[in-house]
């Protein structure tokens, strides 16, 4: 597997990282990677909406020693100033930092807009400057938006369904730009539903499957949105994290020949081209699963545990404004370019952040 052969080289070879969105859902879980592979990490984050525990966490997983390769800078990426400071001296930057959410994005488009394209053109412009050897941020699918295709190819785009989905598809066109005019490398991960430990709860634009778990935990009602049969491409935290740390040092294509045991791979890798960079993948696990068939699987779950949840029943409501109906990713790019390779399946995954979620919902 060609990320056992870069975690390898890694361990062996520390370098610099930004991970910018630090102390949230998948920034932490990008930083914590980093750490037990020794690497040096810089995190910038606002607290917007990453927290402290979430940093905590980090510190109490890693040794004291990889804990002493990271440093944090509060700060907004709204500010160059704060952008360039934290981009000196990077060999790579991971941008994560943004406002996600499609309903808050249409309740506050001003706020999102300055978040997710305002701050991602001042990380470019800092990245550049500062001469990183390649720039990794945050896509998603909600760029395919009203494209009827599954699965959803990267070359297939369809108009926008929310302000949120507009400022990830101009994060694209401007990291496009960036490659062609300046020589910034880049790659634009676009994610599928990714969830898992750190995942948050709480707060009016909590993610589904946090909510669930936090919900039956709780003893509270489901909600489902529409009749239950809209479907998602969900993506355990592990896999969102090995592409992002494959799409910063790959060098070009890796095809299905190759493997663990290929005693040259350092000397194959250098001579690739690099085919992978300046381009944008799908991050999932390439299938599709219902909401409904979500619930029951994380009722099923929680119920071990907590056996009043099994009697819970989700009440249905209205279809939200600007969400797609079905997503399916095909990942196949991902996979020949990168090396990617999902370990977690949607339920194998679920039984990882129930974990998580059991010890911190209570």
């Amino acid at each position: 597997m060609i990320y056992d052969h870069i975690s390898r080289e890694l361990l062996n070879n520390p370098a610099n990282w930004l991970v910018t969105g630090s102390a949230g859902f998948i920034g932490s879980n990008i930083v914590e990677a980093l750490l037990t592979l020794n690497q040096k990490v810089t995190g910038l984050d606002n607290f917007s909406t990453g927290f402290q525990h979430n940093l905590d966490q980090i510190q109490a997983a890693v040794t004291p020693e990889q804990w002493s390769n990271f440093s944090f800078i509060q700060g907004d990426i709204r500010d160059i100033a704060a952008c360039a400071t934290a981009s000196a001296g990077q060999d790579y930057v991971l941008h994560q930092a943004a406002l996600g959410s499609v309903p808050r994005s249409v309740s506050d488009p001003l706020n999102t807009h300055a978040n997710n394209i305002t701050g991602h053109l001042n990380m470019l412009i800092a990245a550049r400057d500062a001469g990183v050897r390649r720039f990794v941020y945050a896509a998603s699918s909600s760029t395919y938006g009203d494209h009827p295709g599954l699965p959803k190819v990267e070359e297939k785009i369809g108009r926008p369904l929310s302000p949120y989905a507009v400022t990830k598809y101009v994060n694209e066109l401007y990291a496009d730009v960036f490659a062609r005019t300046y020589g910034l490398e880049s790659i634009g991960l676009r994610y599928f539903n990714v969830f898992g430990r750190r995942q948050d709860p709480h707060g009016a634009y909590a993610a589904v499957i946090p909510l669930w778990f936090a919900s039956l935990i709780k003893g509270e009602t489901v909600y489902i949105n529409g009749d239950g049969e809209t479907s998602r491409d969900f993506c355990y935290i592990d896999n969102c994290v090995q592409a992002n740390i494959l799409a910063a040092v790959v060098q070009g294509k890796w095809t299905a020949s190759s493997s663990p045991e290929d005693r040259n791979f350092s000397a194959n890798r250098a001579e690739e081209k690099r085919s992978a960079v300046n381009r944008v993948y799908n991050v999932a696990f390439g299938e599709r699963t219902t909401l409904n068939q979500l619930f029951n699987m994380i009722r099923e779950r929680v119920g071990a545990k907590y056996p009043k949840a099994m009697q819970t029943e989700p009440q249905y409501r209205s279809f939200r404004p600007g969400d797609v109906r079905h997503s399916l990713a095909d990942i196949s790019s991902a996979s020949e370019l990168l090396g990617y390779k999902p370990l977690f399946s949607v339920s194998e995954g679920l039984d990882e952040a129930a974990k998580w979620y059991m010890e911190n919902c209570t």
